[in-house]
């Protein structure tokens, strides 16, 4: 393709020859002139269009630009979004799986501490039992030797015709409240095994 600019054409002005019953100079020049400005015209649409073209193209590589970063931000978010998913799907269920076992372990310490606490309530019972048995037997052996001691003080008593030793038996013997027979010995002996009893 020839390039052909308007200042081509006004130079073809002097250019061409004049012959025999030819077109008309004048005629010709002025028609040379229409379409030099036509095309200077032409000329400054063409640029224009190409700057507008190239503003276009400018502003559609800015656009296919940006959008390839929103997609690739929208692909990342997207990564992202699946990846802290995960994550929290992995911390949930390792929380879940810590939680269990320490309820397990609370469990089985608490059922080891309620056995160790039932056999020692057990055992506290048996020594209970245990030292009821033995503060009775105790009490009852005092009583009876309290019983044989008045005994042989009432029996001393009687058989004194002198009235110092009356007085010195008078002195050891317990109070009149103190004597009791075998059956209320045993009964203080049992109320005093049950005070101790409640007490302990």
């Amino acid at each position: 393709m020839i390039d052909l600019t308007p200042l081509d054409v006004r130079k073809k002005k002097g250019d061409f020859r004049r012959a025999m019953r030819g077109y008309e100079p004048a005629l010709v020049d002025d028609f040379l002139d229409l379409v030099a400005e036509r095309l200077e015209e032409l000329v400054r649409e063409n640029m224009g269009l190409r700057e507008r073209a190239q503003q276009i193209n400018d502003s559609l590589a800015a656009f296919k630009a940006r959008e390839a970063a929103l997609n690739d931000a929208l692909v990342s978010a997207q990564q992202l979004r699946e990846e802290m998913r995960s994550q929290a799907t992995r911390e949930a269920d390792l929380a879940l799986r810590e939680a269990r076992t320490e309820a397990d372990r609370l469990m089985a310490e608490a059922k080891r501490e309620v056995a160790t606490t039932a056999e020692g309530g057990r055992r506290l019972v048996g020594q209970r039992a245990r030292y009821l048995r033995s503060f009775r037997s105790f009490v009852e052996q005092q009583l009876g030797e309290l019983e044989l001691e008045e005994n042989r003080l009432r029996e001393q008593h009687r058989g004194s015709a002198a009235e110092e030793p009356v007085a010195e038996v008078e002195g050891k013997k317990p109070s009149t409240r103190s004597r009791s027979t075998p059956a209320r010995n045993t009964e203080t002996a049992e109320a005093i095994a049950e005070d101790s009893s409640t007490n302990v």
